[in-house]
């Protein structure tokens, strides 16, 4: 199957309790069932939904079993570019 590829329209669409999307490194991820188990409350990623939240995500220095975890909340890959951080281009995984 094709890997999904989504826009920054697309993106903004998910930005509220119960739909929250954010994009890091170029991926975007789904983390609306993660929001009550976010160690830093689920504001917090309600404050990087719908944008690019890299640097916010890499100023926090996410340990190895969080970034493991995130693999299953992953949606597909950031078409072009988007406000916020680097997307597809800075490279990371």
């Amino acid at each position: 199957m094709a890997e999904r590829t989504i826009s920054a329209d697309e993106l903004k669409k998910h930005s509220k309790q119960g739909d929250c999307w954010l994009a890091i490194h170029g991926n975007v991820y789904d983390v609306s069932d993660f929001m009550d188990d976010h160690p830093g409350g689920g504001d917090v990623l309600l404050d990087a939904a719908g944008i690019d939240a890299t640097d916010e995500f890499e100023d926090i220095g996410h340990s190895e079993a969080a970034r493991e975890q995130m693999k299953s909340m992953l949606v597909g890959k950031v078409d072009g570019s988007i406000g916020g951080s680097q997307t597809a281009s800075s490279g990371g995984d």
